[in-house]
C-alpha cells in the first residue's frame, strides 16, 4: 500500500456509476431473466474502460474498476455462493420508520431500483463459495483494461465484510448468528485471497462497523454495539487471514444515503473496534453533514501509528461540487488529527453507485468532485510540503 511520500495522494471509494445497458443486463441476470451473455461482456468492458479513463483523467491515484460488473456492493455475493433462497425479512433504519415521507422520497426517486436492494434471499442451507470464475474474471478484465491505459499508481478492488453480508443476507440455517458470521469469513476467504494473489489492494466494506448501529442492531445500547462490531472485526480477521495487513484496507461508513442521519453512532465510541481490524488503512466518511466535526475523535482516541487514514472529503450523496480550497482544508485536518502528512490519503465518503440504478448524484457531477479531490489534495499537498504546487 503506497503512501503520500511527496504530495496528497487521492483514490475514493469504490462504486462509480453504471450505464443503462448494463444495469439493465445486470438486474436481468439477478432475477433469473434472459439476457445477451455476448453483449453483457462486451457492456462490462465498455464500462471499465469508460469509468478507467474517467479516473485517469480525473488524476486519481489508487483506482478500481468501479464495480461495474456487480449489481451492489454486498447483494451480488448469492450470484457466487450456494445456499442462498427466499427473502430476508431485513429491518430497516430507525429514520425510515419515524419519517415515512422519506421512504415515500425514495420510491419517488428511485422507481426501479434492483430487487435484491430491499429483498435479498436469507441463508437457508450451509454456503459454499461455488467457484472463482467470476471474480477471475473481474480481476482478469480489470487488470488488462489497467494495464492498456496504464492506469493508476496503485490498483484496488472491493469485497463486502462478512458482517455487512450477514446483516443484508439474513441467517435462516445456522444455529446462532456467530456461527453463521464464521462461515461467511471462511467462505469470503475464497475472494479476499483472490483479489490479493492478483496484485490488488483488498478494500473490505463494511458499513455494518457503523451503519447497523441503526438498523439491525438498534436495540442494542451503544456498548453492546460496541461488542458486537468487535466480533465483525474478528469475523473480517479471519476472512483475511494470511493476507499482509499493509495490503488491506478497511471503509466504514453509516449508510450511503440522503437521510437525516441523527440515530449515527459517534465515531469515537466505534474507533477502538475498528483499530482491532488487522488492516493497513482505514476509510472513514468525514464530508457529509452528520459526521464532519469528527476528525476530534481521532485525537481523543488516538488514531495507530501504523495505518493509513483515508478520510472521505467529498461528499457523495448530493450534486454539489465542492471547492477544491474545501476539499484542500479537509485534507489538511485530516492530516493534524493524524499527525503525519505521509499517511492520510484522500478519498471520497462513500461510493457513487452503491447499487445498480441508485445513484445520487448524476454522472458528470461524479468526475467534477473527483477532479475537486485532485485539485484539493495538489492545494494541500502546496502547503504541507512548503511548496506552490504539488510534484
Amino acid at each position: 500500500m503506497i503512501f503520500s511520500r511527496d504530495r496528497i495522494l487521492t483514490t475514493h471509494v469504490g462504486s462509480l456509476p453504471r450505464n443503462e445497458t448494463l444495469s439493465d443486463l445486470l438486474i436481468a441476470q439477478e432475477e433469473g431473466k434472459g439476457y445477451d451473455e455476448k453483449l453483457m461482456t462486451a457492456e462490462m468492458d465498455k464500462a471499465v474502460r469508460h469509468v478507467v479513463q474517467k479516473q485517469i483523467e480525473a488524476g486519481i491515484d489508487i483506482g478500481n474498476d468501479g464495480e461495474q460488473r456487480r449489481i451492489g456492493f454486498q447483494t451480488y455475493v448469492p450470484q457466487r455462493m450456494t445456499g442462498f433462497a427466499g427473502v430476508s425479512k431485513r429491518r430497516r433504519g430507525r429514520e425510515f420508520e419515524e419519517f415515512p415521507e422519506l421512504v415515500s422520497y425514495l420510491l419517488r426517486r428511485f422507481p426501479s431500483s434492483p430487487r435484491s436492494q430491499h429483498g435479498a434471499p436469507e441463508a437457508q442451507a450451509e454456503i459454499h463459495y461455488r467457484d472463482l470464475e467470476p471474480i477471475s474474471q473481474e480481476i482478469a478484465g480489470f487488470n488488462r483494461i489497467a494495464d492498456e491505459l496504464n492506469a493508476f499508481a496503485e490498483r484496488f478492488m472491493t469485497a463486502p465484510s462478512p458482517g455487512i453480508i450477514s446483516t443484508t443476507m439474513l441467517n435462516a440455517f445456522y444455529p446462532t448468528h456467530d456461527a453463521y458470521l464464521d462461515a461467511i469469513a471462511r467462505e469470503m476467504k475464497n475472494e479476499y485471497q483472490a483479489i490479493y494473489k492478483a496484485g490488488l489492494v483488498l478494500q473490505i466494506d463494511a458499513p455494518d462497523l457503523a451503519m447497523d448501529r441503526t438498523m439491525m442492531y438498534r436495540d442494542l445500547s451503544d456498548a453492546d454495539f460496541v461488542k458486537r462490531c468487535e466480533r465483525h472485526v474478528e469475523a473480517i480477521n479471519k476472512g483475511i487471514e494470511g493476507i499482509p495487513r499493509e495490503r488491506v484496507r478497511l471503509h466504514v461508513c453509516y449508510g450511503n444515503w440522503e437521510g437525516p442521519h441523527i440515530h449515527d453512532i459517534a465515531l469515537e465510541k466505534i474507533l477502538p473496534a475498528l483499530y482491532r481490524a488487522k488492516v493497513g488503512a482505514l476509510s472513514i466518511e468525514f464530508s457529509n453533514p452528520r459526521h464532519a466535526h469528527e476528525y476530534a475523535a481521532l485525537k481523543r482516541v488516538p488514531f495507530p501509528k501504523d495505518m493509513i487514514l483515508v478520510p472521505g472529503v467529498i461528499e457523495t450523496t448530493s450534486n454539489f461540487v465542492e471547492h477544491p480550497e474545501v476539499v484542500a482544508r479537509r485534507i489538511e485536518e485530516a492530516v493534524a488529527a493524524v499527525g503525519d502528512r505521509e499517511r492520510v490519503v484522500a478519498s471520497t465518503d462513500c461510493g457513487f453507485g452503491t447499487f445498480t440504478k441508485r445513484e445520487w448524484v448524476i454522472e458528470p457531477v461524479v468526475w467534477l468532485k473527483l477532479r475537486a479531490l485532485r485539485a484539493g489534495a495538489d492545494i494541500a499537498s502546496g502547503r504541507l510540503w512548503g511548496r506552490k504546487s504539488a510534484a
